[in-house]
């Protein structure tokens, strides 16, 4: 939003509440990996489903897209209208027609490598500008299961260069892309939209936290921000428009933290919508041994290879599941840490955990399936009785997967299991059901009744109070969530340009 809005000719100041973050600064290890994660105020999680929030969000300059897997899929028609074709979930506001001209052009802007030819499941739209990521050899043992299974793959859509690609370099394909990328040839902040931003003259002030929302006397137009700085100083920070871009989860509880005497349950918050329909995927890892050599630690976090034969919604009906998934085939993976070898056996310690890291060290493959978590109004965000160190009350997250989403987990799980015993790996299992992506929270729609904001982000009652990422989304899909995120920022921030006289008025 920064990059589109300064390269609009507007004067932009974006606000970090985390410390600076420069490629030169990041280490290829598991150690420094957890630096990016978040270490602000704690998030209560509650559920039977935790969305684990520190995992997947991040903390300072380029949030968690600094440690991001660059797993760049498009959504599907069918996505975007779900509650109309199968009374389950909720419509989107716009169609795929709408978002498809801004997948085109961030993918212009970012990279994309890819097939799309091959990618015999892809909505409509330009081909990838890059060719397909490598494949390694965990990639080749792993696709011979889902040749024998009557399945199809092609290359895994990163928004990771596999050549160099506007002035960035090409990947060394050594699996560290969740500690973010020194080379700039992962497509996160670093390397695309903050250099764009700083160009055109927007400004960055970190270790700078907003604690609240200011509007004017009316109610009906945000005037800016109030916020605390590193030495502490509360300052009030004016401005003609405001844009929320920090997660799905922060989002809300900044809105439900500046409620005042026009909107007293918080803003955008008239009809008991905001932290509603939060929603994550369900992670579907599934791990096998081959006697093979795979070269498990090379390739790219994301993963080489995709299948989306299951994402047709209904696939899975008889075993009470609904949704979509799709299987993201061989992430780079190394011996230790959050989605390491000997964490995929948490079970094992001392001595079988040894005997097991043998085993595995030569030979070990892993897949995800990514699935589809339905909209579940209950699954929302409130404010904790507790504060912060600024004395906003922090945020409280429950969230437990819809039935049929539960079951489109085990449905996946069985799936799995048997194309990587089809592959001939004698040794397979899964991991338990874990959340990977957060989603909701500040949903769109056409009208305030059920709904925050409308199909740009812009908050029905506020006009002028912006609402940017995935907290945005009606619905899940059963794909990675970046790229739409990206997508929805470029169609919004084309609106707010084209129409900014009204907007700020």
């Amino acid at each position: 939003m920064a990059a589109y809005l300064a390269e609009g000719g507007k004067r932009v100041l974006m606000l970090e509440t985390g410390p600076d973050r420069q490629p030169s600064q990041m280490i290829s290890s598991s150690l420094y990996a957890r630096r990016l994660k978040w270490t602000g105020t704690p998030v209560l999680e509650e559920g039977k489903n935790p969305i684990s929030y520190v995992f997947n969000t991040g903390y300072g300059v380029g949030g968690s897209a600094a440690h991001h897997y660059a797993v760049w899929p498009r959504m599907h028609p069918e996505d975007f209208d779900m509650f109309t074709r199968y009374q389950r979930g909720r419509n989107w506001p716009i169609a795929y027609s709408d978002l498809a001209p801004f997948y085109d052009r961030v993918q212009r802007e970012v990279g994309i490598s890819g097939d799309a030819r091959q990618e015999i499941w892809r909505p409509s739209g330009e081909p990838y500008p890059m060719p397909p990521v490598k494949v390694f050899a965990q990639g080749h043992a792993l696709a011979r299961g889902f040749a024998k299974m009557g399945k199809t793959v092609a290359p895994l859509p990163l928004a990771v260069n596999s050549v160099v690609y506007n002035n960035r370099p090409a990947c060394l394909w050594d699996g560290w892309c969740d500690a973010g990328c020194p080379i700039g040839a992962l497509g996160n902040p670093h390397a695309v939209h903050l250099p764009r931003a700083f160009a055109k003259g927007a400004t960055l002030l970190t270790d700078t936290t907003v604690t609240k929302v200011l509007t004017d006397s009316t109610g009906r137009r945000a005037t800016g921000v109030e916020v605390v700085t590193h030495s502490g100083e509360r300052q009030t920070l004016n401005s003609s428009l405001v844009v929320l871009a920090a997660f799905s989860i922060q989002n809300p509880r900044l809105l439900l933290a500046s409620a005042n005497n026009k909107h007293p349950k918080g803003l955008g918050n008239t009809t008991d919508q905001l932290g509603r329909y939060v929603m994550t995927h369900l992670a579907g890892v599934v791990n096998g041994i081959f006697y093979e050599e795979t070269q498990h630690y090379m390739g790219a976090l994301g993963g080489q290879l995709v299948n989306q034969d299951s994402y047709p919604k209904l696939t899975h009906r008889k075993a009470g599941a609904f949704g979509s998934y799709q299987w993201i085939i061989a992430q780079a993976v190394k011996p230790t840490d959050l989605l390491g070898v000997s964490t995929s056996r948490p079970d094992l310690i001392g001595a079988p955990l040894q005997t097991f890291m043998q085993r595995a060290k030569r030979g070990y493959a892993v897949m995800t399936a990514v699935c589809e978590g339905l909209p579940v109004a209950e699954n929302r965000v409130t404010l904790a009785q507790s504060l912060d160190e600024h004395g906003v009350p922090q945020a409280r997250v429950a969230h437990t997967a819809h039935p049929e989403s539960a079951a489109l987990w085990q449905a996946a799980i069985n799936e799995g299991k048997a194309i990587i015993s089809a592959a001939g790996a004698p040794e397979v299992w899964n991991n338990p059901a874990g959340s990977m992506h957060i989603m909701g929270g500040t949903v769109m729609g056409n009208t305030p009744a059920d709904s925050v904001t409308n199909s740009f982000g812009q908050l029905h009652d506020i006009p002028n109070l912006v609402v940017a990422g995935p907290g945005l989304f009606p619905t899940s899909a059963g794909v990675n969530p970046t790229f739409t995120a990206h997508a929805l920022a470029a169609r919004s921030a084309a609106h707010l340009l084209s129409d900014w006289n009204r907007v700020v008025a």
